[in-house]
Formats: structure tokens, C-alpha cells, sequence
């Protein structure tokens, strides 16, 4: 399997698992301000470890021209989203904003396709369709939706566009520090719902419900967000959003083996759906003839075929390392994905 393929998996597996235990913190916390803590977990935590990984403060390896992409996704996914879904819900109902929730992944590759011209295939295509639609049977509700107005609808459709545009612009930046990108983003949405939830009255819970909630978010959106820009990096913008719709799956997976909660036709079928989904895009192979631009950037690598280059003297170059280098224009062939170094037209 390949590696960016695990990590999009780990990244649904640990954002679907957090699910079921926000759920059993939901009595003490506000919705709002549980996710404010979610994301500022996620924040601060991934910060700590930066810090302790490097030593104390380094400034981000990122490009001049990659801040735009940066400060876009920061905006459009940790401000404009959570405001427009939190807006959402006040107008529609829990079981309604979870089908609407499905469109992400959809947004995200009609985004990558359309405006950012990532490869996609019938079989990507296919494997897509497949989960989406696993989802959706998996957030069917078994009784009636209940009142839902336009305006609700809009406002989450707009989250999901808000969060499929930052899933775009992330893959942008998704050559740079990992740690980074996701502290920053975790920094910012967490800020922006915190300050929500105490404009909508919300009472701060006690210390442990606090710890418990930020470390919550360490690992199922710190960590998770890590992992999804590993994947970025590897597989473009639309397979990765395709691999992590699996995620409500996985959640509740988690909840019937740990909660013992009740299952019935509907999941198995999604169930069975998904892992079709997931099969088609294991088993994606895509070769043709393509040329590399010249480019200059910085990203964590090995000496392969894509990177030949000389270090400066006293540098060992043997095995993984970072640092800024140049790419020759290069044509050749061999199977690929749409990652960093293949985001070519086709």
C-alpha cells in the first residue's frame, strides 16, 4: 500500500475515533466551545511538540509565494467554515448538517478537478461516487430529519465549500512543515470558536473536562491534520478527501465495538461500500509520459530519481533530509500520483 495512502487512512481513522468520545462530552461542554477546545488541543499541543522537535523556535520553511496559500486555507477553513456551520445549525437539524457534511469530499474534488486541474480517472471517479455514497447511507437518519430551512442549508453547504477550498490550498503548502501548518490552523479555529461559544453564552466546564477536551483534539484533530498533509503531499487534493470520508465509518465502527451500540442493513452497506471505494483507489495505477518544470522548494526527501542534486560540503545527503533544492526539467515514465512533483496537465 502506499505510504501517502496509509497516512490518509490514519488521518480518517483518528478524526472517525474522536467522534464517539466528543460525543460523550457533549452533556458537559457546549457543542461551540467543544469544538474550540478540539482545535486548540490540536493548536497548542502540535506547537509543544514542534518546539521540543527543533529545539525551540524555527522560523517555517515556507516559500514567499506559499504564504497566500497558507493564510487562505487558515481563513477560508479555521474562520469562514466553523462560523458558517455553527451559523448552519442554528437553522437545521443534527441528522440534516450530517448529510449535508458528505458534500466536503465531493466540493473538495470537483475543486481539485475543475480549478486546480488534479488528474482524476474513471476509476477515481468510481471509488469516490462509492464512498460518498457509503456516507450518505451512513448518516441516513431512521426517523424524520425535521425542520430544516434554506438558510441553514446554505450556510453548511458553505461551510463544506469553505472547507473543501482550504483542503485545495493546503495542498499547495503540503511540501512544508507538517507540524507547522497544523498548529497554525488549530491555533486559529480554535480561537475563532472559543470566541464564538462565549459570545453564545457558553460556561466554561471544569479543568479535566478542559484537559480532556484539548487532548481529544491533540490526537483526533492535531494529529489527524498531520497525517492529512502527509497525504496532500502524496496524493493530491481529491483522493485524500476521498480517503478520509471514510472516516464517519470508522466512528461509528469505534462506537459498536467500544459503546456496543446497535448496527443494522444500513451500515453494513455502507460498510461494504466504502471498503469497494477504498479498493478502487488502492488499486489506481496511472503511468504516462510528463515533464518536470524547473522549481526550487524544501521538503523532507531521499536521493530518487526526482531529487539528484550536490550538498554544500560538510552536508550528508545519505537518507531522509530537509532542506531547499532545485529540480532540473526532467522527462520520463513511470507510475504516479498527483503529488508535489506531478501536477501536470494531462
Amino acid at each position: 500500500m502506499n505510504t501517502s495512502a496509509i497516512h490518509a487512512l490514519l488521518a480518517a481513522a483518528l478524526f472517525g475515533a474522536s467522534t464517539p468520545f466528543a460525543k460523550a462530552l457533549v452533556g458537559d461542554i457546549s457543542p461551540v466551545l467543544l469544538a474550540g477546545l478540539l482545535y486548540l488541543g490540536s493548536g497548542v499541543g502540535l506547537g509543544i511538540v514542534r518546539w521540543i522537535r527543533d529545539r525551540g523556535w524555527q522560523s517555517p520553511d515556507l516559500q514567499p509565494r506559499e504564504w497566500p496559500w497558507l493564510l487562505g486555507a487558515i481563513g477560508f477553513g479555521g474562520v469562514l467554515g466553523p462560523v458558517a456551520l455553527m451559523f448552519g445549525l442554528t437553522h437545521t437539524t443534527g441528522a440534516a448538517a450530517s448529510l449535508l457534511l458528505n458534500l466536503e469530499a465531493v466540493l473538495t474534488a470537483v475543486l481539485a478537478w475543475v480549478v486546480f486541474k488534479e488528474n482524476a480517472d474513471r476509476r477515481i471517479v468510481l471509488g469516490m461516487a462509492v464512498i460518498v455514497t457509503g456516507g450518505v447511507l451512513l448518516a441516513w437518519p431512521s426517523g424524520n430529519v425535521g425542520a430544516t430551512t434554506w438558510l441553514g442549508s446554505v450556510a453548511i453547504i458553505g461551510a463544506c465549500l469553505c472547507w473543501a477550498i482550504d483542503n485545495n490550498l493546503t495542498r499547495k503548502v503540503s511540501a512544508s512543515d507538517a507540524l507547522f501548518i497544523a498548529s497554525s490552523k488549530g491555533l486559529v479555529a480554535g480561537a475563532v470558536n472559543v470566541a464564538l461559544a462565549v459570545m453564545l453564552g457558553a460556561r466554561f466546564p471544569s479543568t479535566g473536562a478542559i484537559a480532556s477536551a484539548m487532548l481529544l483534539g491533540l490526537l483526533g484533530y492535531g494529529l489527524s491534520l498531520v497525517m492529512f498533509v502527509l497525504a496532500l503531499r502524496g496524493l493530491g487534493s481529491s483522493r485524500t478527501g476521498a480517503y478520509f470520508s471514510t472516516a464517519p465509518f470508522i466512528g461509528a465502527a469505534l462506537a459498536v465495538l467500544v459503546f456496543q451500540e446497535q448496527t443494522d442493513g444500513l451500515f453494513w452497506l455502507a460498510a461494504g461500500l466504502m471498503g469497494l471505494g477504498v479498493w478502487l483507489h488502492l488499486t489506481e495505477r496511472h503511468a504516462h509520459e510528463h515533464m518536470h518544470d524547473p522549481r526550487e522548494h524544501s521538503h523532507r526527501h531521499v536521493h530518487d530519481e526526482h531529487h539528484q542534486h550536490e550538498h554544500e560540503e560538510g552536508e550528508d545527503g545519505r537518507g531522509p533530509h530537509t532542506h531547499s533544492h532545485h529540480h532540473a526539467q526532467m522527462t520520463h515514465s513511470h507510475p504516479h500520483f498527483p503529488d508535489i512533483h506531478h501536477r501536470h496537465s494531462h
